[in-house]
């Protein structure tokens, strides 16, 4: 797999570059929002998902992670192929397609082109409660209690309910190291359901 693309642009166009790195021209297919963030640049870094089909290979490049984890996100709902995953992410930034998800906006996310109204409702259903907000407090690395939330996130549990359950397990037990916070969460969240 190819995790990253680091090299000189040869060609750039509204849907794909050609990225010169290692002495073979990677092409790497690209939403608006990066291209525009290439345009006049003669060399790039790209983050890519590489998809590999029975007939073929692609690359899809992005300026960021979190541009590719949100891709990531979107090609993994039934329905939604790169292609649409692509166009959300050129309409709007992974923030405010958080945004549009957690507030339950479908019209927001129909304004893109190729993206219906099921199309729409099953991206706020499989997505809602499961990736961060900006401007949502980012938990420091190496915090307990950041750790915990992220842990409990990664089991499936909403972000709101999660970051809920270990507040309020981190008041329970202050200075509580992470399997005990986890413990504790775990126990809150499990009462709850």
């Amino acid at each position: 797999m190819i995790g990253r693309l680091e090299g000189q642009l040869h060609q750039v166009g509204p849907g794909e570059v050609i990225v010169d790195a290692g002495g073979i021209g990677w092409l790497v297919r690209i939403g608006l929002r990066t291209f525009e963030g290439l345009t006049g640049k003669t060399t790039a870094v790209l983050w890519t998902h590489t998809l590999v089909r029975s007939d073929e290979i692609t690359l899809y490049g992005f300026p960021d992670r979190d541009e590719l984890e949100m891709f990531q996100r979107l090609i993994a709902i039934a329905g939604v192929g790169p292609r649409t995953a692509l166009a959300l992410l050129s309409g709007m930034s992974p923030g405010e397609l958080a945004e549009a998800v957690e507030g339950g906006d479908a019209r927001r996310l129909q304004r893109v082109p190729g993206v219906g109204r099921k199309t729409a409702e099953r991206i706020l259903l499989e997505l809602r409660g499961r990736i961060p907000v900006a401007g949502a407090p980012a938990p420091a690395s190496g915090d307990a209690t950041g750790d915990a939330i992220s842990a409990l996130i990664n089991l499936g549990y909403a972000a709101r309910e999660s970051e809920r359950a270990v507040r309020a397990a981190a008041t329970e037990c202050s200075g509580a190291a992470l399997p005990e916070l986890l413990r504790v969460a775990l126990r809150r969240l499990n009462e709850a359901s």
